[in-house]
């Protein structure tokens, strides 16, 4: 699929992009470039880069900047405050660990597709209300894996899921399997101990696995 560098992305495409959206925590920005044209020759692009270090934001700026071949996304976006800094950044899509109508007003006036977090019908129920169909289930295998989906297969026939949160290569294939699954969300691409080291080349090793991933 092919995403223009001015288009504005919506939640299904940054779902059908690649079967793995990576969840990246980075700790230097120096790693930032090298690490993104890493999954990108692995062909993995949409990239999550969580608000949770003092460096994101300024990781996503260089990123945006320098990778040409990379769409950043920003995780952990818990207010309109992050939506925005995220946005400022160069962030085209934002993935938040629950849903607040607030993120997603803030989302669509900033032109970001969300991926809003949920973890029960209620939630589910909120977001659709807003508008929001594709939802990253969190914490997916500590909620309840794929026997939830499955559950909610039945009364939400209309809503794809982004299961994150517990999920590994060895369970992918079984939440990839679900009808109402599109892609999974994993931090397994991006391991803090290759980053220190600077072991582009497994990453990209990864990221060719992941998007191998049959769905």
């Amino acid at each position: 699929m092919h995403v223009a560098v001015s288009e504005k992305l919506t939640s299904l495409q940054v779902m059908q992009d690649a079967p793995v959206i990576p969840v990246i925590v980075l700790n230097d920005v120096k790693h930032a470039v090298p690490m993104a044209k890493a999954l990108v020759a692995g062909g993995i692009r949409m990239l999550e880069i969580t608000l949770r270090t003092s460096v994101a934001l300024e990781c996503m700026r260089v990123i945006a900047n320098e990778v040409p071949g990379a769409v950043v996304g920003a995780g952990t976006v818990r207010s309109a405050a992050d939506a925005k800094a995220a946005a400022d950044a160069g962030a085209r899509f934002a993935v938040s660990p629950g849903y607040t109508s607030a993120v997603g007003k803030a989302c669509r006036d900033l032109g970001l597709s969300l991926l809003p977090g949920v973890a029960t019908g209620s939630e589910i129920m909120m977001a659709q209300e807003d508008g929001y169909n594709e939802l990253k289930f969190f914490p997916a295998m500590q909620a309840g894996g794929p026997n939830l989906l499955k559950a909610w297969g039945g009364p939400f026939t209309d809503v794809k899921f982004c299961p994150t949160g517990g999920v590994s290569p060895e369970n992918a294939s079984q939440l990839l399997a679900l009808s109402n699954v599109v892609c999974v969300g994993g931090s397994w691409l991006t391991p803090s101990d290759l980053m220190a080291k600077g072991d582009w080349a497994k990453i990209t090793e990864l990221a060719k696995q992941a998007a191998a991933f049959s769905r």
